[in-house]
C-alpha cells in the first residue's frame, strides 16, 4: 500500500507544536499540499500565514475529522505529544477512517508500542533520535550523522589524518577501516562522488558510509 501512494500526495498534519509545525512548514516549503490542524486556535493563527491550510479542530473527535475531509488523505502525521491518550485516540480515529499511511510521534517506547498496536504504520521518536545523533556528533569530528535501522550509517565529517594527502586506494579506507568514502567537498566546490583515485586534503569534508561502530573507530583516528 505504501508503494502505491504518490510522492506528491497531500499530507494531513495533526498537532502544531514544534514537531508538527516544523514538519508542516518543511512540506509546505517543498510545495507539498498540507492541511495542518490543532485544537488550539492560537497555534492555528500563528501558523496560518506560513502553512497553506490550517484549521482549528479537535482530532480526538472522529466526526470533526470527517468534517474537514481527513478521510480523503492518504498520508497523515500525528504530531501530538503532550497527551499520550490524545495521541493514541487520534491515531485510532485515523485507522478507523482507513487512512493508508499513518506516521505518529511517540514520547516513549511504551507509547510507541501502543501506537503500533492501534495501527500506526510508522512511529517516530524525535527526542530519542535527536539525543542519539547529538551523542555521535559531540563524540568526534562528525558534522552530521544519520543511522538506519540495520546499523548502517551515513556521516559528514572532517577526514582523519591517516587518509589525508593520499588517494582512497593508497589510504586503505575500505581495507583497513571498513568504511566507504562516498563523496568529497573541497572549499568553494560542490560535493563530488569519490573514486579510488580521489585524494583527500586537509580542508575537505567527506561523506562516509558503513556500520556505526566502524565509522566511530574511523572518526577517532585523529
Amino acid at each position: 500500500m505504501v508503494d502505491r501512494i504518490k510522492h506528491d500526495t497531500p499530507v494531513l498534519i495533526i498537532g502544531l507544536g514544534r514537531f508538527g509545525a516544523a514538519c508542516a512548514g518543511e512540506l509546505d516549503r517543498l510545495d507539498r499540499e498540507v492541511l495542518a490542524i490543532d485544537e488550539d486556535e492560537g497555534l492555528v493563527q500563528k501558523w496560518a500565514d506560513r502553512i497553506t491550510h490550517t484549521v482549528q479542530a479537535d482530532a480526538r473527535n472522529i466526526e470533526a475529522l470527517k468534517q474537514i475531509g481527513a478521510q480523503d488523505f492518504s498520508v497523515a502525521v500525528v504530531a501530538v505529544g503532550s497527551s499520550i491518550e490524545a495521541s493514541v485516540l487520534i491515531t485510532a480515529n485515523l485507522v478507523d477512517m482507513k487512512i493508508p499511511q499513518i506516521w505518529a510521534k511517540a514520547v516513549s517506547q511504551s507509547h510507541g508500542k501502543i501506537l503500533k498496536r492501534v495501527g500506526a504504520n510508522h512511529v517516530i521518536y524525535p527526542e530519542a533520535e535527536a539525543g542519539e545523533r547529538v551523542a555521535h556528533l559531540v563524540n568526534g569530528r562528525m558534522l552530521d550523522f544519520i543511522q538506519f535501522d540495520d546499523d548502517f550509517a551515513l556521516v559528514k565529517m572532517y577526514p582523519p589524518k591517516p587518509i589525508r594527502g593520499k588517494n582512497l586506494t593508497e589510504s586503505g579506507v575500505r581495507t583497513k577501516h571498513h568504511v566507504t568514502v562516498v563523496g568529497v567537498k573541497s572549499p568553494g566546490k560542490p560535493f563530488t562522488y569519490a573514486t579510488a583515485e580521489t585524494v583527500v586534503s586537509d580542508h575537505d569534508l567527506i561523506i562516509v558510509s558503513g556500520s556505526s561502530a566502524d565509522i566511530e573507530k574511523f572518526s577517532a583516528l585523529g
